[in-house]
């Protein structure tokens, strides 16, 4: 990747408020954790749904609980017309299931109102902020699990900031630490490459589940040595 030109404050583009390198940090992680490779699932609807099941808990859990909704039911309108005490009973491995099955037959009926055929292809389509705008008035809609669902099922240029994307940013000095979630998102869009989101982010969890942890950071083994929040 060619160097990328400096801005009017001098500071080099690619790099956080504490000048560590955004460079620097996917090419020291690739080596550790491997090259993320972009898979598309090409299935908006169902990445919604997954991702709404993955919040705040392991993707294993997060995936029987998908698996077992749809071996449950036939089709979308049988989800979002179910007794929401059988929804939750279906999606129980996943944790939380009493907000999450609510929130994805809000989801489900407001689809279906817009895109009465369940086909929401024409997502891919849309201009960017387009297609993220219409994901983001759907009910419980923030702007991570937009982007996984332009990122994951579409393979478009957006870059989801998870808990641990958005941790690990902060201790590297890439977004200030008083940013939101909200903000982050933007924040690190503007800053990550749009060829590198899918790398970005899924070096990042990979790291900040193994390595840089929440509450007792592996200082001593990470491999990010420019890091500014790092602990002797």
């Amino acid at each position: 990747m060619t160097a990328r030109p400096e801005g009017p404050t001098g500071e080099q583009e690619g790099a956080g408020p504490r000048g560590i390198s955004l460079r620097e940090v996917i090419d020291l992680l690739v080596p550790v954790y491997g090259r993320p490779v972009p898979q598309v699932s090409h299935d908006p609807l169902a990445e919604l749904v997954l991702t709404v099941l993955s919040q705040n808990t392991a993707d294993t859990n997060s995936g029987r609980a998908f698996l077992q909704l749809m071996r449950r039911y036939p089709s979308w309108d049988a989800i979002a017309a179910a007794p929401v005490e059988e929804v939750v009973a279906a999606i129980q491995t996943g944790g939380l299931a009493q907000q999450k099955a609510p929130r994805i037959q809000a989801i489900l009926r407001a689809v279906a109102q817009r895109a009465p055929d369940w086909d929401v292809g024409f997502l891919e389509e849309l201009p960017l902020e387009e297609a993220r705008a219409w994901l983001r008035a759907l009910p419980g809609v923030g702007p991570k699990t937009a982007a996984c669902v332009l990122l994951f099922s579409l393979g478009r240029p957006a870059l989801p900031v998870d808990t641990h994307v958005e941790r690990v940013s902060k201790r590297l000095g890439l977004i200030p630490e008083k940013a939101s979630a909200d903000q982050a998102h933007g924040l690190l869009e503007a800053l990550v490459p749009p060829e590198e989101y899918y790398a970005f982010h899924m070096l990042l969890i990979k790291h900040g589940r193994r390595t840089c942890a929440a509450r007792r950071p592996a200082c001593a083994r990470c491999p990010l040595a420019a890091c500014p929040s790092r602990e002797s």
